[in-house]
């Protein structure tokens, strides 16, 4: 088996492991539609067929949808269009479910949520009696694909490299000038701050900072359904940041404070969301992503150190995001420099102290152990008797 098949599988959620159907085989389910995978992940449920027009599916989406549960995933456009190397698709199809590419003919038009539909290959039934052809994608096509587009990343890096030269024609102010930041109630300076977006890894490495963050207490910030993964934690967001599309109503009214990513132009989509919920908010208008944002404010206003949980830090998983707004994590984390640290630096490097309850525990196993010790072992009768026989001196008891 290829390492790349290895690493693969290494990312699929405990525990969400399916037994893979064969391609061949009839399937019949309840078709959920969105066009968004991380909007159409938070109503999925177990068994059900889910429809999406995402290209190139990347890490974060696949692991949500297997995650759902559900049997198969229609997709209205190509699943890995090879411009670069994305593990979306296998691990989708290595967790057993199957996986259809359906780009020329366009289930949403078809289709209404709730329909029950019925597979038999890569050939959908529609209730109506109507038919939608798709092309059923293989593990086994999908880890030579993978490998191939690995050995020619440098065609990847090229467009990377180009865009990113283009961003900073554009919006060169940001290394230099910084990002214009209004007042905000939430107190960074000096203060660790934790930038919780939601990635391969952030539920991983929450669980692996648990006592750094009992011990340092950092500013917790939740980009968009970052601010989910600090509550399902265990923990409470001080501030949430992005254009509020992700982050549910539950932890946008969880008593943070909310700040709305705005386009450069002014525009704020995600305000109208707050506003319906009758919540207070900031709009910081800024280029680049709302991580990006998130970091440069916690910089501009002073934070002892940036930690990094879920964001994309190697070249894969800034490939996998296919935006142009990678460009400006690129460049962002130049200008913030040795003040951001990965989540999982911190995990390695911090040795929590001992806490009282541990020290408590501790003590009361040696007592334990001391006094068995004593009880069992006729050599020490002589000196305990000797002891007690000074301790009476001592205090007058004799």
């Amino acid at each position: 088996m290829s390492s790349t098949t290895n690493r693969v599988r290494s990312t699929l959620p405990f525990g969400r492991r399916q037994r893979p159907e064969p391609p061949s085989g009839e399937i019949t389910g309840t078709a959920r539609l969105g066009r968004r995978t991380k909007d159409l992940v938070k109503h999925l449920r177990p068994g059900e067929i889910a429809f999406i027009d995402h290209t190139n599916i990347d890490r974060v989406a696949a692991e949500d949808l297997v995650g759902c549960g559900v049997r198969a995933v229609v997709n209205a456009s190509q699943s890995s269009d090879g411009r670069y190397p994305n593990a979306g698709p296998l691990i989708i199809t290595q967790a057993g479910i199957r996986l259809i590419d359906a780009p020329e003919a366009d289930p949403f038009k078809l289709l209404r949520d709730g329909d029950t539909v019925t597979f038999s290959g890569g050939t959908i039934r529609t209730p109506d009696g109507r038919s939608l052809q798709g092309r059923v994608l293989e593990p086994s096509d999908l880890e030579r694909q993978l490998a191939q587009q690995r050995e020619e990343i440098d065609k990847a890096l090229a467009a990377f490299a180009e865009n990113t030269v283009d961003h900073m024609r554009r919006e060169g102010d940001l290394l230099t000038d910084g990002l214009a930041v209004p007042e905000l109630r939430t107190p960074f300076r000096d203060r660790h701050t934790l930038i919780v977006v939601r990635g391969p890894t952030h539920r991983r490495d929450l669980r692996a900072l648990r006592a750094y963050i009992r011990d340092v207490k950092p500013i917790l910030v939740g980009v968009d359904g970052g601010a989910d993964a600090i509550l399902e934690a265990g923990l409470r967001p001080h501030m949430i940041l992005g254009d509020m599309d992700s982050a549910t109503d539950s932890a946008l009214g969880s008593g943070a404070e909310l700040v709305v990513h705005g386009y450069a132009d002014g525009r704020a989509p995600g305000a109208e969301r707050l506003t319906s919920l009758g919540l207070e908010y900031r709009v910081i208008p800024a280029p680049g992503t709302s991580q990006d944002v998130a970091m440069l404010i916690a910089h501009e206003r002073g934070a002892a150190l940036i930690v990094s949980v879920g964001a994309h830090f190697n070249l894969i998983e800034f490939l996998d995001k296919n935006r142009e707004g990678m460009a400006s994590t690129f460049l962002t984390r130049l200008r913030i420099g040795e003040l951001l640290v990965d989540a999982k630096g911190v995990s390695r490097l911090y040795r929590p102290a001992m806490s009282f309850g541990a020290l408590s525990l501790f003590l009361l196993a040696f007592t334990v152990l001391l006094v068995i010790v004593v009880l069992t072992s006729s050599a020490l009768d002589d000196l305990v008797e000797l002891l007690w026989l000074k301790l009476r001196v001592m205090f007058n008891l004799v």
